[in-house]
């Protein structure tokens, strides 16, 4: 049986200096990253900087690889990682792509008042814990797995926050400091919206699985389909990414391998530990870029 590929395209947490070295192997994916207007401000986990960048990762990885890749029978993006899988499905081009990230964290840093942050709670009741969350202005963002989920709220409240889930669960700050995917986001959403709506779109090549609840979009030919991917893509902004549905709905889907573009592995390693029998590779597993074009040869 011929493999169904999912390419996965991950969120804030794994960038680092190196990030786009290894797809610079490639001269195509060099020319594109030299070609595209990456914010150079900033530390590279500060929201302005990082967004961008991840998706420009992300899309240079797939376009070093895009020749020697059986075509996607999904794309599945993780928080910002799911505007880079709308350009891996070929709803838009890598630049506007990326110009479309630095609008989102410019939006999403205007609703930024107090210092805001997220978090991982971790436990085998953590996935109990959100009504524990509202007394200290938390909301749940991602729910990853039964006993694991994300949250956003006021950086201020982190200490009681860590002392209310106490013997239950384990709190851990992350390198976030807009509380993503929460009703503390709601200012972003429509002007996100408009800002897609003038994109240019093309027909997409697979579907791309939505993050707030697991559904495939697909823009067609004609414009059929824009209209549900762009009410979802802004939605993410202030609504709950239901990853753990997301990667059910992504074994419903008779996927059998999957890559991850990069930067980091963490999608590919959370995929293989709730789906054991989908294979899992990320691009920072292999070593060069002729590593991974065999492991797909592989997988075609």
């Amino acid at each position: 049986m011929r493999s169904r590929l999912l390419i996965l395209c991950p969120g804030q947490g794994g960038q680092s200096a190196a990030m786009f070295d290894l797809a610079r192997g490639d001269a195509r994916a060099a020319a594109l990253l030299d070609a595209l207007a990456l914010p150079a401000d900033g530390d590279i986990f500060s929201n302005r900087r990082a967004q961008p960048a991840i998706v420009a990762a992300g899309l240079a990885m797939w376009t070093a690889l895009r020749d020697d890749c059986p075509t996607p029978a999904l794309v599945a993006g993780y928080s910002i990682g799911e505007l880079t899988a709308y350009g891996v499905a070929g709803a838009f081009s890598a630049d506007t792509a990326v110009a479309l990230a630095v609008r989102r964290a410019e939006l999403m840093d205007e609703c930024v008042g107090e210092p805001q942050a997220m978090v991982a709670i971790t436990g085998p009741l953590a996935a109990t814990l959100p009504p524990l969350l509202l007394p200290h202005g938390f909301r749940a963002a991602i729910q990853t797995s039964e006993d694991s989920i994300i949250a956003g709220g006021p950086a201020s409240a982190i200490p009681a926050l860590t002392a209310a889930a106490g013997p239950v669960a384990r709190v851990q700050v992350l390198p976030v400091a807009v509380a993503s995917h929460t009703p503390m986001m709601a200012g972003a959403v429509v002007p996100f919206a408009e800002t897609l709506l003038d994109a240019r779109w093309a027909a997409m090549n697979a579907p791309v699985v939505a993050g707030i609840d697991a559904q495939p979009m697909l823009a067609r030919a004609g414009g059929a389909g824009v209209e549900d991917a762009i009410e979802h893509l802004a939605r993410q902004l202030a609504e709950p990414v239901r990853w753990m549905d997301c990667m059910d709905a992504i074994a419903e889907q008779g996927i059998t391998a999957a890559l991850e573009l990069g930067p980091g592995s963490a999608l590919s390693k959370m995929l293989s530990a709730r789906h054991a029998h989908i294979e899992c590779r990320s691009a920072a597993d292999f070593r060069t870029l002729d590593g991974i074009r065999r492991w797909l040869e592989r997988m075609a």
